[in-house]
């Protein structure tokens, strides 16, 4: 049976920051921090090695795989920032041409640094994501 490999952990949000080589990355990362936790309401949680998590939800594809992954999430990645928003929602699309300089891969938006950036399209993005992952797959 197919085993998830990002769950949520007992693992230190700050401490994993502190990690973070890149002086300017972590300064970045904290400051995310604060604005995910700002517009979600939730604690961030550590989800798998890597992945700073919002929230959660519980989904089931019609294939039959389910399990559970962070409504929203970060990781300061060495390359890029990695941003985790919901897939397959058109207002993600179309907030992210007002977004500023990223890269969109099929699950995440890369950013180099949060300058790049305008935050209020992040703070949208981050509730639209919410709104439409609630939507999608609500609470049973």
């Amino acid at each position: 049976m197919y085993e998830l490999k990002t769950k949520e952990t007992d693992h230190d949000v700050i401490e994993f920051i502190e990690k973070v080589e890149s002086p300017k990355k972590k300064q970045d990362a904290y400051q995310l921090l604060d604005i995910f936790t700002e517009v979600t309401g939730y604690e961030a949680k550590m989800w798998g090695p890597s992945i700073i998590g919002f929230g959660s939800y519980h989904y089931k594809y019609k294939t039959g795989h389910e399990g559970d992954a962070p409504l929203v999430g970060f990781s300061p990645r060495k390359a890029k920032i990695s941003l985790y928003f919901a897939t397959g929602d058109a207002k993600r699309d179309e907030l992210l041409k007002e977004f500023g300089k990223h890269t969109s891969g099929k699950a995440c938006v890369y950013i180099s640094k949060i300058a790049d950036i305008d935050v209020d399209v992040l703070k949208a993005l981050i509730k639209q994501s919410i709104i439409f992952l609630r939507e999608t797959y609500p609470e049973e």
